[in-house]
């Protein structure tokens, strides 16, 4: 029964109780007494319920559903305790290619725990600004990277979490006036104690000082200089577009001031990437297929937004494997654990769609059952 319901019943109970009582007075204005048929089972007239009564009930489980939902927005990051700065490091040089990134992390460190050892000898510390911006190409490693100096903060005892809460425009602009300061200030409360990396952040400041992205900035701002002890952001995008967003406000150029320029990935470091994926998930690739990596890579790379660097390579992995499937579907090799590791040229051909012919096809099924080593990876 609604609260609407139990309103109606009260005000039942209350003329009913209401006509007994008149009911009596009659009776006994006219006999003196109360008449046999008179009826005795209606209730007794209850105590007319205040406003403050009728509307209190229903305050309180609104009340308690916005707290049980601020409790879960606001549920504390699961803290683990601080890794090895040795681990994380070797961690970062196991990376493919970034090795100019590899040497400004390394700088990095090495002036924070300066700083520290200068600290505890009681000696001045410069104010450690570690906020960054990354610049450069789709799928260089600039998410992965910010994701470790996440960690590495919280190592360095820089961070008291050490997580990493990762938005673009559309996570904190929203649709009308005031609405956007409150949305990026929820996703800085989300992020403190740890890094807020923001990817494409141009896109904040290009469209214009009426657009609501520049209310998200000068919230960022406030947040940057109120938490600077325990929040790091990391803005990320194209390298001009991303010069031209910290050149764009004062603010930004004051606290900016860290730069890491992430090249695009040579050939051989796309083809080592793709060699990594082979090995974490149980492939191989064929001995001759190697040279045709190679001219794939090389050829769709130069399209570097398009293919988008180690994310290409993910794709392109992807898409072999599931040409490989196809083609053992056939059920013209024997499915068995070669067969089903290996990946041929033809599998990388269709992966980018190059259609290949019947006798090109054949030969290479040839070449199997004639040679079936020829599956197995060699070094490369």
């Amino acid at each position: 029964m609604d609260r609407k319901d139990e309103i109606i019943q009260m005000q039942n109970e209350i003329m009913q109780g209401l006509l007994r009582q008149r009911m009596q007075l009659i009776s006994e204005d006219l006999w003196g007494l109360k008449p046999e048929n008179m009826i005795t089972d209606m209730p007794e007239a209850p105590k007319m319920p205040t406003l403050e009564e009728t509307v209190k009930p229903a305050a309180p489980a609104v009340s308690l559903a916005k707290q049980e939902a601020k409790k879960e927005e606001k549920k504390e990051i699961k803290e683990e305790p601080p890794e090895s700065i040795e681990d994380l490091k070797k961690e970062l040089h196991d990376y493919i290619g970034l090795d100019l990134i590899k040497e400004e992390v390394d700088s990095l460190i090495n002036w924070i725990e300066i700083c520290k050892a200068r600290k505890d000898h009681g000696l001045p510390t410069p104010d450690l600004s570690l906020h960054m911006v990354f610049s450069g190409n789709p799928g260089t490693g600039k998410t992965m990277v910010a994701r470790l100096m996440s960690r590495i903060y919280k190592s360095l005892g820089v961070l008291s979490k050490g997580h990493l809460i990762e938005v673009d425009r559309s996570g904190l602009v929203a649709g009308y006036v005031g609405q956007t300061a409150i949305k990026t200030a929820e996703v800085i409360e989300k992020a403190m104690g740890g890094v807020l990396f923001i990817d494409e952040a141009y896109a904040l400041s290009n469209r214009g000082s009426t657009d609501y992205g520049m209310e998200a900035i000068d919230t960022l701002l406030k947040a940057m200089e109120d938490h600077r002890d325990d929040l790091v952001v990391i803005v990320a995008g194209y390298t001009e577009l991303m010069k031209e967003f910290v050149e764009s406000n004062p603010g930004l150029e004051s606290r900016f001031n860290r730069f890491m320029y992430f090249p695009d990935y040579t050939v051989e470091e796309m083809t080592g990437i793709f060699k990594m994926r082979c090995e974490k998930s149980g492939y191989t690739l064929e001995e001759d297929a190697w040279d045709t990596l190679r001219e794939i890579l090389e050829r769709e790379s130069k399209d570097v937004e398009g293919f988008g660097n180690a994310r290409g390579v993910r794709n392109l992995f992807e898409k072999a494997i599931a040409a490989q499937a196809d083609r053992l579907a056939l059920g013209k090799e024997e499915i068995n654990k070669d067969t089903l590791m290996c990946l041929k040229a033809a599998d990388l051909r269709t992966a980018v769609g190059e259609k290949q012919t019947e006798e090109t096809a054949e030969a290479e099924d040839t070449e199997t059952i004639n040679n079936p080593d020829a599956g197995a990876e060699k070094e490369d």
